[in-house]
């Protein structure tokens, strides 16, 4: 049950309708979260630093958990499913705008979810960001798979693969408006390969980023650290924390920011 009470402290989150929930004042537009498939199922405390910064920046949040199977095309159509209940929830309580801008934001799987959604059913979106795609089959994406040989004894593999995958993409999916985040040092990511799907689709509307960071910038926290009155190797490590992991937190969310605000002018 929703506690109203809870939207006005420093970090309100409430579980809603299976979604992860922040509700900003003047809220300025929907932005519905997927994470990436390790993370997904607490995304409310594995993105903390980057979701409450969209939030106080007016977006009001559902970030959506899920469990990874290999079922991706079931999984994109709970977390819609959930999505949409409780932004009608919202609704009925008056607490949403029917005519706020819906967007998409993904990281690595979560990426590939909203790609699946926004192929397969019929959304309306003001656009998606995708971070740090990622679309490898189960030989890549699951340890030791590939020593254990999982796909030629179990025939096992996702649905849609990933050539159906951007197959649906190229004929299928909707969005006009994307941002494609890469970070320099992720070796896990196929932003590249997903590029040219969406740039032969809507031309100009798609747009690249490359970004320092890693494949876990999203998923960097925020550090408030106060050094002592002497400087410590403790104070050491987190004076670079802060500068370098926190700094390209910082960039990716500026970047995001500055996209949603372009896009809502579109």
């Amino acid at each position: 049950m929703l506690n109203p009470l809870r939207f006005f402290e420093s970090d309100p989150w409430d579980e809603w309708s299976g979604n992860w929930l922040r509700v900003p004042t003047n809220a300025r537009g929907i932005i519905h979260f997927l994470g990436g498939a390790l993370l997904a199922t607490a995304p409310h405390l594995s993105y903390r630093s980057l979701l409450n910064a969209l939030a106080d920046a007016g977006y009001i949040i559902v970030a959506t958990p899920f469990l990874n199977t290999f079922d991706h095309q079931a999984i994109a159509r709970d977390v819609l499913n959930r999505f949409e209940q409780c932004c009608a929830r919202l609704e009925f309580q008056t607490r949403l705008d029917p005519d706020l801008p819906v967007y998409g934001l993904g990281h690595s799987m979560g990426a590939k979810l909203h790609l699946l959604i926004g192929s397969l059913y019929n959304v309306t979106r003001a656009g998606n960001l995708l971070l740090a795609f990622n679309n490898y089959p189960v030989e890549r994406s699951i340890p030791l798979a590939q020593e254990l040989r999982l796909r030629e004894t179990l025939d096992l593999q996702f649905t849609p693969s990933p050539a159906q995958t951007l197959a649906l993409v190229k004929q299928d999916y909707q969005i006009a408006h994307n941002l494609l985040i890469q970070f320099r040092r992720d070796e896990l990511d196929q932003t590249q390969e997903l590029l040219p799907c969406l740039e032969a689709r809507f031309g100009r509307s798609t747009r690249w980023q490359m970004l320092p960071g890693t494949h876990l910038t999203p998923i960097s926290q925020t550090l408030n650290w106060q050094a002592g009155e002497t400087f410590t190797p403790l104070d050491a490590i987190a004076q670079w924390f802060t500068e370098e992991i926190s700094g390209d937190l910082e960039g990716l969310q500026q970047q995001v920011l500055q996209w949603l605000g372009q896009t809502k002018s579109v």
